[in-house]
């Protein structure tokens, strides 16, 4: 526990000291490399349900430098095993049953080792291969000392650190990480996720889901057909096998696409490990997990943003980002949506041309300055996207991503469902030829409602740093207290500890006081923007 908190204010203790220093680019990309590093070590020796939250900020470069994160990709895949001899007495605990009595023989190697459970290859009695498994035998105790840990981190991130315009809410990504990663412990719960898949997927061609063993499944074991597969990313198997990129891209679409835009469950963790590919293109779909869920709500929203992006209705698009919590309250949409049609019309052989590291960053400081937010309840759909996008990319590179997506989409609208059939006559409704996108008096008001944006956007952004220029400080203060404390405890002089006391209480009555002006500044600029 200590081990992983000391990491963490270390960590915002050099960050902060960066931030005084105002050092350079190049510094600051030194310094969240070396911070990766250290943080990939930790997780690492401490192993547990950290390495789950190591795996998720992965994905998360909207939270964190791309420097800090190329340091941690790889926690996906290279989790180190548990010693056979304790898997071994996990098994014959929960079968009540010596392996002998149960399998016909099992490696002892692990195939595949992640953050919660591992796999063995087996074979039951009657020869039949198997995929067993196995969590890993010092998750329970772990679990409560990681979640003690990540709950003071997460506050800690909260009331510390420079994030703007809550652009997320941590309390929330603390509840709803702590409510999927309790899920994913109990392998029950996966056993049933399986067979909900299998059944909803069933119609699909090519595609298989493993089968599962409810006999000799538990809450720590579970036992599933053996399929052998490659990673769908192979793109050397792929061409070896003769497997058709496009065709393949397309059916895995299919796959995904209605998951993300139908109310229920969908796989949240579907990672070239966990997607796999046959020889003769069938896709293999592995680990249920990890899966999120889509309200009824959501999923309709969903629907219609993708209709609007497809068909570039880009005032609806902005209007349905609004509705699902995408923008801060008081958001000016004509902004949003003449950024989506900016990006969404961007020319790919044009951006080859540019200067990509200028152009990140030119992004990166525009979407900073922007009233947006990213709900806390997308975090793992967000996943889910992001992850099949980049195996789309790589699959079929030529193609771009609203090329791929759109067949899919157009076929799942057509699939007898009377919501679907909804939606189709209002994409046909919402064509150029039956619908004027603008009028002429918007094209006239626009660049107004433009530079009235900008310039509230800098005022506030400039408050926003003075409040938290004091903030910083009153950290260095408090910072310097605890300091002091341990030096006078060390040293046995009883005054520079009581003095480190008081430099204490005062910076954090000055830190409150400066939060407390800062929120309600925040609140006072949500209503002017308003109206």
């Amino acid at each position: 526990m200590w081990k992983i908190l000391s990491f963490a204010f270390s960590m915002f203790i050099q960050v902060y000291w960066f931030r005084i220093r105002k050092k350079s680019e190049m510094e600051w990309d030194a310094l969240w490399e070396k911070l990766g590093r250290q943080f990939r070590q930790t997780l690492f020796e401490l192993e547990g349900v950290l390495i789950k939250v190591g795996q998720f900020i992965s994905i998360r470069k909207d939270l964190l430098p791309s420097s800090f994160i190329t340091q941690i990709q790889d926690l996906v895949d290279r989790v180190p095993s548990s010693p056979w001899e304790e898997i071994k007495n996990v098994l014959e605990k929960e079968w009540g049953n010596s392996i002998e009595n149960v399998l016909l023989s099992v490696e002892t190697k692990a195939v595949a080792s992640a953050s919660i459970g591992e796999v063995y290859r087996g074979k039951l009695k009657d020869g039949t291969d198997v995929a067993i498994k196995v969590q890993r035998p010092s998750i329970p105790s772990l679990m409560r000392i990681d979640f003690r840990s990540l709950g003071i981190i997460i506050w800690f991130a909260q009331h510390f650190a420079p994030v703007p315009k809550g652009f997320i809410n941590f309390k929330m990504l603390f509840k709803e990480l702590k409510y999927v990663i309790e899920r994913e412990l109990d392998f029950n719960k996966e056993l049933e996720t399986i067979k909900h898949f299998r059944q909803r997927f069933e119609p699909y061609p090519k595609l298989t889901i493993p089968n599962i063993y409810p006999d000799f499944s538990t809450s720590q074991v579970l036992v599933m057909e053996w399929i052998e597969g490659v990673r769908i990313t192979d793109v050397d198997f792929l061409d070896t096998a003769q497997i058709d990129r496009e065709e393949l891209a397309q059916r895995l679409i299919r796959i995904f696409l209605p998951q993300w835009l139908e109310a229920g469950v969908f796989h949240a963790d579907p990672h070239a490990g966990n997607v796999l590919v046959k020889a003769d293109g069938t896709i293999v779909l592995l680990d249920f997990g990890m899966v999120g869920e889509i309200s009824r709500k959501d999923a309709n929203n969903f629907q219609n943003l993708m209709q609007a992006i497809l068909l570039k209705n880009y005032v609806q698009a902005a209007e349905i980002l609004r509705d699902l919590g995408f923008l801060l309250p008081g958001a000016n949409l004509k902004i949003i949506e003449n950024l989506l049609k900016d990006v969404l019309t961007m020319d790919l052989n044009q951006l080859k041309e540019m200067d990509l590291f200028a152009v990140k960053k030119e992004m990166n400081d525009m979407l900073k300055s922007l009233p947006i937010q990213v709900p806390t309840r997308f975090i793992f759909l967000g996943r889910s996207f992001v992850t099949i996008e980049g195996m789309l990319q790589t699959i079929n590179p030529n193609k771009e991503i609203l090329d791929i997506i759109k067949p899919a989409f157009t076929d799942w609208l057509t699939q007898g469902d009377s919501n679907k059939w909804k939606l189709l006559l209002k994409w046909m409704n919402a064509l150029p030829i039956f619908k004027v996108f603008h009028s002429f008096q918007e094209l006239i008001e626009t660049p107004g409602q433009l530079l009235v944006q900008k310039e509230a956007l800098q005022q506030r952004e400039f408050y926003f740093s003075i409040y938290e220029n004091q903030k910083k400080q009153t950290f260095i203060l408090f910072a310097l207290g605890i300091v002091g404390i341990f030096s006078g405890i060390y040293l046995q002089y009883p005054i520079l500890s009581k003095a480190s006391g008081g430099l204490i209480g005062i910076s954090s009555l000055i830190y409150i006081v400066s939060s407390w002006r800062q929120r309600k500044w925040l609140k006072i600029m949500d209503r002017k923007t308003k109206y």
